[in-house]
């Protein structure tokens, strides 16, 4: 019979678990309420395997196992988690977990997994096998996700596909596994190249390169960066990646794991590619004061004085549609030195950071369109995209949550502006809440068949009129 130490701050769990373990009679549990009380137990006894809860207070099951492996113990570990998130799945086995295990509503089901997982670890611990570099935890790990994942080994193979992949590629596993020289990239971008997770460990000019927008980057750590590709059908999409390398407990890079989402209907507007480091730095350098203004499109053409914003402001709003991102909030910037009170201009200025990617100064924009004209639909749906956007990127429910109420205000100025609805029913989604997102779905999908829909005219239309 096999000997088990189970580890959690449940004591309704433990008494369940040890309950079916004694009619199993193939293992034999014991249990502690906290990770401090098992580690006073361990220099005591020792067990075949072990299994800890990853939430618990003071030491979570992630630090104990640091603690345990840090003093030489191999005992085998099952990480058990109230939570699917690929954070915890990869911080495990980087520390030396040999499973981890997401809690479920059927303590019959969860004890049968347990079960086969403590045998396997064991039978692999007492032959000499190494599963920190098993194919076996690295494929248990992609199916873990629930967002559409893959991953490729150090020769650059793909090891695992899981269903959501499937799903969002239209490619099944079948057709991928074991495959290298960069075809698993075809289902994404219709060619073969490098994607991110074959830059986990390349400098950010290289990713930028690749034509990638860096989102944020941890050092040995995961990268997020957001791409255009191609689609099977030849559509364009905009393509949200996670990537982040997998190491043994001895710390050897074994495999790189990736992430990735179908991010186009909240990017639909951003341009990713023609954003440069040199761009930015420009953008971010502008000062806001300036002694000189040179004269503007519209005073040349008007014969306005300079000294008049709306004319700083038309020049800006061209430079806007050009697509001249740093020209335009130049021009907004001199305009808003003369009046800060436009609304409009604060609007327009907050998009133009906004496709740079600095979101920061686009929010700080868009919040002060909004305190100066809170009624105004065009200004709102702009500030909730623009939190959506950020949600979506940095995977936070808070900026997600924030969309949400403000798309509803949206609502209640515009009932029948479809867009709305649809940003709210995407907002849901990507907090996980189908059910609710259905809602929202359903009603821009009625207001599309009613041929009630009423947009949103973007304001600067009547400056250039």
């Amino acid at each position: 019979m096999l000997s088990v130490l189970l580890i959690d701050d449940e004591p309704a769990l433990l008494e369940v678990l040890k309950l079916f373990s004694e009619r199993s009679r193939e293992m034999s549990v014991h249990t502690a309420l906290s990770a401090t009380e098992a580690l006073r137990m361990l220099p005591e006894k020792t067990f075949d395997a072990i299994i800890v809860d990853y939430d618990m207070p003071e030491i979570n099951g992630i630090e104990f196992l640091k603690i345990l492996r840090s003093e030489g113990d191999t005992t085998p570990v099952i990480i058990f988690t109230g939570v699917g998130h690929e954070r915890t799945a990869i911080e495990a086995i980087n520390n030396g977990a040999n499973f981890f295990l997401q809690k479920g509503e059927d303590p019959q089901v969860q004890f049968r997994e347990l079960l086969t997982m403590v045998k396997t670890a064991v039978e692999r611990t007492y032959i000499g096998k190494n599963l920190g570099t098993s194919r076996r935890i690295i494929t248990d790990l992609v199916n873990f996700y629930a967002d559409p994942c893959f991953a490729i080994d150090r020769e650059g193979k793909v090891v695992a596909w899981n269903a959501a992949l499937e799903q969002l590629t239209d490619t099944p596993a079948g057709a991928m596994l074991e495959k290298d020289d960069y075809r698993y990239a075809v289902p994404f971008f219709g060619n073969r190249r490098k994607m991110l997770v074959n830059l986990i460990f390349e400098p950010d000019e290289e990713i930028k390169r690749q034509q990638y927008m860096i989102v944020s980057r941890v050092t040995k750590g995961p990268v997020i960066a957001v791409t255009k590709g191609l689609k099977k059908d030849g559509s364009e999409w905009t393509i949200w990646s996670k990537a982040m390398p997998v190491f043994d407990g001895q710390g050897n890079f074994i495999a790189a794991v990736a992430t990735v989402r179908d991010v186009t209907s909240t990017f639909k507007d951003i341009v990713i590619h023609d954003v440069t480091e040199d761009a930015v730095a420009h953008i971010t350098e502008v000062a806001p004061r300036e002694t000189s203004r040179p004269s503007g499109i519209f005073d040349k053409i008007l014969g306005t004085s300079s000294q008049n914003p709306s004319s700083y402001y038309k020049d800006g709003v061209i430079l806007l549609r050009d697509k001249k991102f740093g020209d335009a909030i130049v021009e907004f910037n001199k305009a808003l030195e003369l009046d800060d009170k436009l609304p409009h201009v604060w609007n327009d200025r907050g998009l133009c950071y906004r496709e740079t990617g600095d979101n920061k100064s686009a929010l700080t924009s868009l919040l002060r369109a909004v305190e100066l004209e809170p009624d105004n639909p065009e200004l709102l749906f702009n500030l909730g995209e623009t939190l959506e956007m950020i949600g979506v990127l940095y995977l936070s429910n808070k900026y997600l949550g924030s969309a949400i109420q403000t798309f509803k205000m949206v609502a209640n100025l515009m009932p029948n502006n479809s867009d709305t609805w649809n940003h709210i029913g995407i907002c849901y989604k990507e907090m996980g809440q189908p059910e609710e997102s259905k809602f929202y779905f359903d009603r821009a999908r009625d207001i599309h068949i009613w041929k009630k829909d009423t947009p949103i005219i973007p304001r600067r239309d009547e400056f250039l009129t």
